[in-house]
Parts: C-alpha cells; sequence; structure tokens
C-alpha cells in the first residue's frame, strides 16, 4: 500500500489533474494514493500518516461544494500523528481578497484536530490581497493558480514535492 494519500475535490478538474501531477512527481501510485473526497469516508484517512489536502478556493472564499461536505466528518478523524501537506488552485486576480482561503480554512481546522502542518511554501511571485491561507508570511501550502500563472504549475509542483519528500522523509 502507498505510504502517502492524497485526498482531492475538483469541480473543474484542475485539482484532479494538479492531483495526478503530484502522485506521478512522488513517484506512482506505489507512493501516493488518490482519494476523490467526494468518494471518501473518514477511516480512508486511518492508514497514512502522511496526508495530501488539494481543495480549490470556489466562489467567494468558499470550499469546494466535496470538501464542504466532508467538512464536519473531519472531526471523526484522529489526525495526531500524522503531517499534512496543502495544495490548491485559485485566481489570484480574480479573486485578489481571498486567493486560497479554502486551502487555509481546512489546515485551521485538521490543525486543530491534532495535525502537523508541512509543505509551506512562500508567497514571493504571487500578487493578491489577502489570504487566509497565508500563516507566519507563507502559505500554508502550494498555491497555484492555473487561470493566471499556469506556465509556472510544473516547476512549483517538482519543488514543493521535493521539499515534501525531505519534510516526510521518503
Amino acid at each position: 500500500m502507498a505510504t502517502i494519500g492524497l485526498f482531492f475535490g475538483t469541480q473543474t478538474g484542475n485539482t484532479e489533474t494538479i492531483a495526478e501531477t503530484i502522485q506521478k512527481e512522488f513517484g506512482g501510485d506505489s507512493v501516493v494514493t488518490l482519494h476523490d473526497i467526494a468518494d471518501s469516508s473518514p477511516e480512508d484517512f486511518e492508514p497514512y500518516s502522511y496526508v495530501l489536502v488539494g481543495c480549490p478556493t470556489w466562489n467567494i472564499g468558499e470550499m469546494q461544494s466535496d470538501w464542504e461536505g466532508f467538512y464536519d466528518e473531519l472531526d471523526a478523524i484522529d489526525f495526531s500523528g500524522k503531517k499534512v501537506a496543502y495544495f490548491a488552485p485559485g485566481d489570484q486576480v480574480g479573486y485578489a481578497d481571498n486567493f486560497q482561503d479554502a486551502m487555509g480554512l481546512l489546515e485551521e481546522k485538521i490543525s486543530e484536530l491534532g495535525a502537523t502542518t508541512v509543505g509551506y511554501w512562500p508567497i514571493d511571485g504571487y500578487e493578491f490581497n489577502d489570504s487566509k491561507a497565508v500563516k507566519n508570511g507563507k502559505f500554508v501550502g502550494l498555491a497555484l493558480d492555473e487561470d493566471n500563472q499556469s506556465e509556472l504549475t510544473d516547476e512549483r509542483i517538482r519543488s514543493w514535492v521535493a521539499q515534501l519528500k525531505q519534510e516526510f522523509g521518503v
């Protein structure tokens, strides 16, 4: 079984495509197992010490609908001892006042449930006004912008996965 569980929600397919790219960068499905949160249960998180969470910000600062529906179920998961990293596509131009808010909302909740957040990402190279995903001057995870900076996505994923391999120790 894979050592990393990647849980994603997708509205337009971008987050799923990004999840598949991250899985490949880690070394494939023998290392990372993909879980669509729409088809997941709290028990699906149990086998993993390392968890990746992917959720786009939708509308104005909201979580993607499948994550919104799963949000209260997070309370049934024991995240103690788990290292969790976050990633998300967003639109820093069209939604500059709430860029990556969904990632921040999930990180806050999952941290309160005992998880250790890893995979912080610099805010350099982005132009936005506000984000619930910024903590101590960094994003709580990998911020991607397929609308305005899609040419940077592959390199950002490569760098982030290399960082996570060290932080996860895999």
